[in-house]
């Protein structure tokens, strides 16, 4: 096939393409399978301790003194200020950790203790479950839309795309053990959203596409409208991107995992728009006929009188 003048044509790799999505898949499912996801204490449990410091306290000074006094899996964050700190402690005794955190810092002579929470075992099964319970709603829910905007081949491609995406976001956090809270899991139903949004943009080209050129195959017409649609696809990626990667610098580790998300997520979603969504709805045998608009009753009637 010969590509028309100014086209790009992207689903010339669409081979290549499926053969790596399905490997960074598979990767992602056996590292699911076998090591899980690192689940931050908002899934597991566990105890969040607010320190006053009299001074600006740097956060390694803290995990460090903490270490020593015999706590694991600390993380530490500034709250606020360089003088207010936040520190995170796997499940514990909740009604005397506070203090024990206190004095492995130096005692009510460096530092205050403002608070202490404590989320249950049992509260973070509920949030997990619920995460992922909220997850599967916005699948089914996305699932639905685009049965009803369009035609079956197309609306599989689509849902092919976001599950991608999904899968994809998720086994690198397990792959490289990144922690995955209820900030990252937000991110996951966000993208979701963006996933689908840039597929249908390409959808609405395509099906444009497919009743304006007439003289194509099904190919060429998915290439011009990626080509089309390709400013727009990197102007709108481009600037979620910078928003990301300054909350990525920027944003401490509160929002992390939301951060990482979005950015592989990002990245996700542009990709599978071209090579998932649209490749899997030409290998469904997607063409013209699917797309044509149903004859009026008028061209019906003028049709039959003689």
């Amino acid at each position: 096939m010969q590509s028309e003048p100014g086209v790009i044509d992207f689903l010339k790799l669409r081979g290549w393409a499926a053969a790596f999505s399905g490997a960074l898949c598979l990767a992602g499912v056996i590292s699911l399978a076998v090591q899980g996801l690192n689940l931050g204490l908002d899934f597991t449990g566990g105890t969040v301790v607010e320190l006053g410091f009299r001074q600006e306290v740097a956060t390694v000074t803290v995990v460090e003194q903490l270490e020593e006094a015999g706590f694991e899996s600390v993380s530490v964050v500034h709250f606020g200020s360089e003088r207010d700190v936040l520190v995170r402690l796997p499940p514990s005794d909740g009604a005397t950790v506070g203090q024990q955190v206190l004095v492995a810092v130096g005692g009510g002579e460096v530092a205050t203790l403002k608070r202490t929470d404590v989320v249950g075992a049992q509260i973070g099964d509920e949030l997990r479950d619920q995460g992922f319970l909220a997850l599967m709603l916005a699948l089914l829910l996305v699932a639905g839309y685009v049965a009803i905007r369009y035609e079956w081949k197309m609306a599989t491609g689509a849902m092919v795309a976001i599950a991608h995406d999904v899968l994809v976001t998720v086994g690198l956090f397990s792959l490289f053990q990144w922690e995955f809270d209820l900030a990252a899991l937000a991110a996951v139903l966000s993208l979701v959203g963006y996933s689908i949004n840039d597929t249908i943009v390409i959808y609405d080209r395509v099906r444009e596409n497919f009743r304006k050129l007439r003289r194509v195959d099904a190919v060429t017409v998915c290439n011009v409208s990626l080509t089309q649609t390709l400013g727009r696809t990197i102007t709108t990626s481009a600037l979620t991107q910078l928003v990301v990667v300054a909350m990525l610098i920027a944003g401490g580790p509160q929002l992390k995992g939301f951060s990482l998300a979005m950015f592989v997520g990002v990245i996700a979603g542009v990709y599978s728009t071209i090579y998932i969504a649209s490749a899997f709805s030409l290998w469904l045998g997607l063409d013209r006929k699917d797309l044509l608009l149903p004859p009026r009753e008028d061209d019906k009637t003028a049709a039959q009188s003689p």
